[in-house]
């Protein structure tokens, strides 16, 4: 799928404190623990958009780094490549079939759409309502109602496990909906130099 079609994601600690801290956390805690605590993050993804009707439209996959506020680098590596890279001020979206670049400023979009939940500010509350949705696949899990009557996303269901973001299950107006799995979730992990500046390939067409 490409980009317009699905979519519309303090000091270090280890990993073995955040789960341990988590050990007794409701999802809720869980998840504005991780958001407070986690300032930056890399690892791969599966995705895949469900129709309304229920079929499996699109299936891809790839990897991703961020680090908070609103930075981020989203990758795409199959079935065909595309990088989602944002400096917590522009989007950068560029389609290596098109040799396409497209530049979109943020403004205050993220902290209103699901991105906010991986890259936003720690402050999930002022944008969604939680609510805890229970036990599924292994995962406990937060459904995050957007505030906001613009948002193109009825509401995100988010699955924790070991004090991260294990899944999350995307519910657009469209009545589609959008899974993605982590896997290899590496905790301030930080990030490479310049991962979140993004130089146009040459002879790429550019537009805003």
């Amino acid at each position: 799928m490409k980009f317009h079609t699905k979519h519309p994601i303090a000091s270090l600690i280890s990993i073995s404190a955040i789960a341990c801290s988590n050990a007794f956390a409701n999802p809720i805690e869980q998840l504005q623990q991780f958001n407070r605590e986690v300032k930056s993050a890399s690892g791969s993804f599966t995705q895949k958009v469900i129709t309304k009707s229920g079929a499996n439209k699109k299936t891809s996959s790839g990897s991703f780094v961020f680090a908070r506020p609103g930075q981020f680098r989203w990758t795409y590596s199959a079935p065909y490549e595309q990088i989602l890279v944002s400096n917590g001020k522009t989007l950068s979206i560029y389609d290596k079939d098109l040799n396409q670049v497209t530049n979109r400023s943020l403004g205050g979009a993220i902290g209103s759409s699901p991105a906010a939940i991986l890259f936003g500010s720690s402050d999930l509350s002022k944008n969604f309502t939680l609510l805890e949705a229970g036990t599924k696949d292994g995962r406990e899990w937060v459904t995050a109602t957007p505030k906001s009557k613009n948002s193109n996303f009825i509401k995100v269901n988010i699955g924790m496990s070991n004090g991260a973001p294990d899944a999350m299950e995307l519910y657009d107006t469209l009545g589609q909906v959008t899974v993605l799995t982590f896997s290899g979730f590496r905790k301030n992990s930080g990030a490479p130099a310049g991962s979140f500046n993004f130089t146009p390939p040459a002879g790429a067409s550019v537009s805003k």
